[in-house]
């Protein structure tokens, strides 16, 4: 009873005139960001975040969620038309999607795309408000020694997980950490690692990183590639999918909802793995795998399902442990903190209206998203011939301009652009910066959690593996790192012996 007036005390929230702007707002450039290869919602939360800071909490969270999966029903758009993914998790659509398309048949494709992933969101939403409250009260009775151990096998795990190769990763994690030392320190004031810049004494900004690499790197980086882009120009056909293409994609939906969830919960794994997942379990317990390839409704139904089911349980650990799983739950938990709330199990307690709002604005938002997609078909294919070469220069402003906003100084231009060129950089090195992202957001609670652990053990590190939970979670740690470096040496072994 308790979930269901919180669910009732959440839409009360949801409902609200601003939030319901907000949520529109939201989800409409989710999907355009979405069907605009090249762009991704990371680089448009990170172009957002100044925009919020005079927004409520509340309405500025909402407005993000509904980018990020917002952007999962997008992507589905463009590779079913056009057979080029808006987004990674949707590149596995294009496989049937297209070829459902090209039978006339694009219309139920899309149908089926939008209705799965409406079920997986309304499922998702159900999940996150009953795990939610469970997950908050464990970590509640977590101390300093348990959320440093949980936060190092978060990273670790993220590191382990994430695109290319694990060293590169986890030596973007320690990159990240160590940007977030910079600054005055907390206990004594004194700068750090400022090099003299007094611009430098409140530390980095959140947002002049994010928008760094994760805008205007991604952006330069993404202007490089041809602009060879055809869309789909026969008939879409019916938009409503006949009795046995219901049943076909019904069991696919479901299963492709709880590949999403499960992965949506682990640190480190995106939308693209679950979706991939999916569309591999559908293959094997087909009756006839040869059908996969060549236009069968279950390897749309469940990948579509599967990618916006892991994005709304992303939100499961970010907003119960203040743990972000991906790299967009980064952008959000800066976004918390940019607003003065400190991610963990107390936003659920201290801001009740955040938390069940933000729960109740996904259904919302997921039934927008339904009854918008597709009646604006036409509008988003259209979209798609706009040459990115001219996004690019709007997009490059509105960054420049959201980074000025925050403190009008010209320092943080200059730093912005830096980090710019290293974004390209590091993906020309084959370097992930999500990792690096991830380790900038953790890196001021791990340390708060770091030294507090010490001072009530008067220094001793020992600590960490008295206590049972942290002792867990430091185990698990390392059997992750066991597990993941033992192959990678005894193949190294058998080279050096070839």
């Amino acid at each position: 009873m308790d979930i269901l007036h919180n669910l009732f005390f959440g839409l009360g929230v949801a409902l609200s005139l601003q939030n319901l702007l907000y949520c529109f707002i939201g989800v409409l450039v989710g999907t355009l960001i979405g069907v605009l290869p090249g762009i991704g919602p990371m680089a448009t939360i990170a172009m957002l975040l100044p925009i919020t800071y005079n927004v409520s909490p509340v309405a500025a969270m909402i407005m993000l969620a509904g980018i990020y999966y917002g952007a999962q029903y997008g992507g589905s758009t463009t590779s079913i038309l056009v057979n080029l993914p808006g987004e990674t998790s949707s590149v596995v659509t294009c496989i049937d999607g297209y070829q459902m398309a090209r039978q006339g048949r694009a219309g139920v494709a899309l149908a089926i795309a939008a209705i799965g992933s409406f079920v997986a969101g309304t499922l998702c939403t159900v999940l996150i408000s009953l795990l939610g409250p469970w997950v908050a009260d464990v970590a509640l009775k977590f101390g300093s020694p348990e959320y440093f151990s949980l936060m190092l096998m978060g990273l670790v795990t993220a590191a382990v997980l994430a695109q290319g190769d694990m060293l590169k990763s986890l030596a973007m994690v320690f990159l990240g950490l160590l940007l977030s030392m910079v600054g005055s320190d907390v206990d004594t004031g004194i700068k750090r690692f400022t090099f003299g810049f007094f611009e430098l004494a409140d530390g980095i900004g959140f947002v002049i990183i994010a928008i760094g690499v994760f805008a205007i790197g991604e952006i330069i980086f993404n202007v490089s590639d041809p602009e060879e882009q055809q869309v789909f120009t026969s008939r879409v056909g019916s938009l409503y999918p006949t009795l046995q293409d219901m049943k076909q994609a019904a069991a696919p939906i479901l299963r492709g909802t709880a590949c999403g969830a499960f992965f949506g919960i682990l640190p480190g794994t995106g939308p693209s793995i679950a979706s991939f997942s999916s569309y591999m379990i559908e293959k094997k317990i087909a009756s006839d795998p040869s059908r996969f390839g060549r236009g069968a409704i279950e390897g749309v139904a469940g990948p579509e399902s599967a990618n916006n089911a892991d994005a709304q349980c992303k939100f499961i650990p970010m907003l119960t442990l203040g743990i972000p799983a991906s790299g967009t739950m980064a952008l959000m938990l800066g976004a918390l903190m940019i607003h003065g709330i400190t991610p963990g199990p107390s936003v659920m307690t201290q801001q009740p209206a955040l938390f069940w709002g933000l729960i109740a604005s996904m259904w919302i938002g997921n039934m927008m998203l339904l009854i918008l997609n597709l009646p604006l078909v036409g509008l988003w294919v259209s979209l798609l011939k706009v040459p990115y070469r001219l996004l690019f220069p709007a997009i490059m402003v509105f960054s420049a301009i959201g980074i000025s906003s925050t403190n009008s100084i010209s320092f943080d231009i200059y730093l912005t652009a830096i980090f710019g060129i290293l974004g390209v950089l590091w993906r020309l090195l084959g370097c992930s910066p999500i990792p690096l992202l991830l380790g900038l957001v953790l890196g001021p609670m791990m340390e708060e959690n770091l030294r507090r652990a010490l001072q009530v053990s008067d220094g001793d590190p020992i600590v960490f593996f008295t206590r049972p939970l942290s002792l867990v979670f430091l185990s698990a740690t390392a059997l992750i790192l066991i597990v993941m470096v033992l192959p990678a040496v005894q193949k190294r072994r058998d080279d050096i012996a070839g």
